[in-house]
């Protein structure tokens, strides 16, 4: 798990299959105490998060497989969780 912050949404005209209908999100990875830790990251987002919220990324491939339902989907971030203030 990795806390980011969202910074903005992604929009694809042409894109995987397996990623059809799915949001698209450019995250910001935090570091412990909460400043920028790394390039900015792009997950798909099931939850409704919105530009400034805090969230909880994941990159366990079987998960993020499961959830768009394929396994050639080469997605590798997403978002399972906003984070409260």
């Amino acid at each position: 798990m990795q806390l980011a912050q969202v910074i903005g949404h992604a929009t694809s005209t042409v894109k995987h299959p397996s990623l059809a209908g799915w949001r698209l999100v450019v995250t910001q990875p935090l570091d412990a105490v909460g400043k920028a830790d790394g390039v900015p990251l792009l997950a798909i987002d099931d939850v409704g998060c919105g530009v400034g919220d805090t969230v909880m990324l994941t990159s366990d491939g079987q998960m993020v497989r499961e959830l768009v339902k394929r396994s050639d989907s080469p997605i590798r971030w997403a978002i399972i969780g906003i984070c409260d203030e």
